[in-house]
């Protein structure tokens, strides 16, 4: 039987899935399908319904190798295992004489831990474990979602938190999970032939495809110990978030509770005096948090060096102390002590590293009205990291619907470890770039407004004239308003103005209910607007008649006072480049590009990007950033684009009528 052609494959593929095949989508394919015969790198723009799932899903099937596919988001990990393969596995099938098997793969804390939930949990304030089924009163949130877990645990099949629904609080899953530092390890656990996380880590080896996230991705390019199979093919999909979640995996943090809470842990398994010794160090680290400023350290200061390394020194002392002594009375004495060491070893590797001063990490002081007081340490850059870690012996292709920022793939190649396209280079990956476009059309269907008569924003300032052409655009829409704004803060003080100016327009805020519950409210409701930030501007898929007017209140550059954002400035400017550009502006223009996929989600949507800063049409950096937009029809007639508004808003009235 001869081979079938990739076009057939896909073809079946997208009959499978319902679908309808998309020029993009064809060139996606064969792309991919090229690097990972060939072995080499592709990064892929794909907009907004290209289908770009099948895109790289039947080319990877088709190769017949381990394919490793991560992913940022839990909704596309979902839609991947439970949607998109099954059907593509199926369709294939008969074509490819075999049935390729995948698995889902998360960190080991995702996962129900069956000796937590039958042994107990430790307790820092007393020797050995509780049952935490006991401990909460049955009545109280926390009680009942501690009895649905105990419930689940005799129903589920993977043990995947993601799995339980409706959900429990992260409170309670702490209490029926560990992390892989506190894991006893299969062979040392009296539950280790059940193990959930040991289970899924099995279907992972024998599976040709594993759909896991970047943070699991980053754990094993970091830490040297593979956690995912050997493989020969990594795709990346959302991979304009890949280089902050490398950042948040390599990120350290030191606070006063979380030194306590390893003292409390330490105490009764250790000698007395190791024990005070760390108690010491933790007394003296937590005063002086208490008096520290926030911002960048760029050099350690004496006293908070000396308590760093009374702290270092300590913690050393306590993780030998741990390794020589044994104590029997206490109740699961392994599970309690390796709880204790994985929270001294966290204190003694992140007060090293501080002290360390390597050259590529910014260490910086922060305080939360909320969380307190925090030490953290974050590298520079993850360019070298993944360039070395990610690149090496294996194809690897990274898309998603932003990745070619002011006009070219070399913003986000070079925050990858990517030299330019075409670059030629002993120590630099060989790469290519393609844009296969979208299946819309962003001309008819979109209008990016920017309001040149607004006067400049200040940091912080008030922005009365803001407000009011809000309140005029939202009335002009009738609703139907997405607000993405540049802080938490600006987006509560807008939604307390308009919802006094506009009462007939409900405005819901990010923060007063969950995420899934207010995208759901809004979706539901046109007349309603959602407020928010950050995970707004990337975490909202409302096609349809609900989302006709997108809002972004200013050009969303990070706070020149952001520690690690001003330091990655500075070196790109120590190092002869514009370091506002290469930093600041290409963080603002893919968020703006994120935010702005917001509008157009299905072929019949239409509606404005109203951007209320009028620097995207003045400002030198302005067509850096509307190059990294959608081919949106542009203006800046404030009266057009409320006629226009209106109409879509009549529009969408008579169809909502019929």
């Amino acid at each position: 039987m001869t081979k079938p052609s990739l076009s057939e494959l896909l073809h079946a593929a997208v009959a499978a899935v319902g679908g309808t095949e998309r020029p993009g989508q064809v060139t996606m394919a064969e792309a991919v399908a090229e690097a990972i015969d060939d072995g080499s790198h592709l990064l892929v723009q794909a907009g907004t319904g290209t289908g770009k799932s099948l895109g790289y899903l039947v080319p990877a099937l088709a190769h017949g190798e381990r394919v490793v596919v991560a992913t940022a988001t839990l909704a596309l990990q979902r839609q991947l295992v439970e949607r998109d393969l099954p059907r593509t596995v199926d369709a294939l099938h008969p074509l490819l004489r075999r049935r390729p098997e995948f698995a889902m793969l998360k960190g080991r804390s995702n996962y129900l831990c069956l000796h937590r939930l039958h042994e107990g949990m430790p307790q820092d304030e007393e020797e050995g474990l509780f049952d935490q089924f006991e401990a909460a009163a049955p009545t109280s949130k926390l009680g009942q979602d501690l009895l649905r877990l105990r419930d689940w645990a005799d129903e589920t099949e993977n043990g995947d938190r993601d799995d339980l629904t409706p959900g429990v609080s992260d409170r309670a899953w702490a209490q029926v999970s560990v992390s892989s530092r506190e894991c006893l390890g299969a062979s040392k656990c009296a539950y280790g032939a059940e193990c959930f996380a040991e289970m899924a880590r099995e279907r992972a080896k024998l599976a040709e495809v594993v759909v896991t996230n970047h943070a699991l991705l980053a754990i094993d390019a970091i830490e040297g110990a593979p956690v995912l199979p050997q493989h020969e093919v990594l795709i990346v999909d959302e991979a304009h978030e890949l280089v902050s979640r490398v950042t948040g995996v390599a990120t350290g943090e030191l606070t006063p509770g979380q030194v306590n809470r390893a003292v409390r842990r330490a105490a009764k398994l250790v000698n007395e005096k190791a024990a005070d010794q760390l108690q010491t160090a933790a007394e003296g680290f937590e005063r002086l948090m208490e008096l520290a400023l926030p911002g960048r350290l760029e050099e350690i200061p004496e006293d908070l060096g000396y308590a760093l390394m009374q702290l270092r020194d300590a913690a050393r002392t306590v993780i030998s102390a741990l390794g020589a002594t044994r104590d029997k009375s206490v109740q699961d004495e392994d599970a309690v002590r390796k709880q204790a060491l994985a929270s001294v070893e966290t204190v003694h590797d992140v007060a090293e590293r501080v002290l360390n001063g390597l050259e590529w990490d910014v260490v910086w002081y922060e305080r939360h009205d909320r969380f307190g007081a925090s030490l953290r340490v974050a590298p520079l850059s993850v360019s070298g990291l993944l360039r070395e870690k990610l690149f090496a012996d294996r194809s690897v292709v990274l898309t998603s619907a932003t990745l070619k920022l002011g006009g070219d793939f070399n913003g986000v190649g070079a925050s990858l470890g990517l030299g330019p396209e075409g670059t030629q280079g002993e120590d630099l990956p060989q790469w290519k770039g393609i844009d296969v476009g979208s299946p819309f059309d962003y001309r008819k269907q979109g209008i990016l407004y920017v309001a040149t008569h607004l006067a400049r924003p200040a940091r912080d300032g008030d922005r009365a004239d803001m407000l009011d052409e809000l309140t005029e655009l939202i009335q002009a829409a009738g609703g139907r308003t997405l607000g993405l704004f540049s802080s938490m803060r600006a987006a509560q003080l807008a939604a307390e103005e308009l919802r006094s100016r506009i009462p007939e327009f409900p405005i819901l805020l990010q923060g007063e209910e969950t995420l899934g519950e207010l995208i759901k409210n809004f979706a539901a409701d046109p007349k309603t607007c959602l407020f928010g930030t950050l995970s707004l501007w990337q975490g909202v898929d409302v096609p349809g008649p609900s989302c006709q007017l997108v809002v972004m209140d200013k050009i969303p550059f990070p706070r020149p006072d952001d520690p690690l954002m001003s330091a990655r400035q500075k070196a790109v400017e120590d190092a002869g480049g514009n370091g506002f550009m290469a930093v600041a502006a290409t963080h603002a223009a893919l968020l703006m590009a994120q935010g702005a996929g917001r509008l157009v989600r299905a072929s019949g949507d239409r509606g404005v990007v109203a951007v209320l800063d009028q620097r995207l049409a003045t400002a030198r950096y302005g067509g850096f950033l509307k190059a990294s937009l959608p081919d949106f029809w542009y203006t800046t007639d404030r009266n057009q684009v409320r006629k226009s508004l209106a109409a879509i808003d009549a529009v969408a009235k008579e169809t909502e009528g019929k």
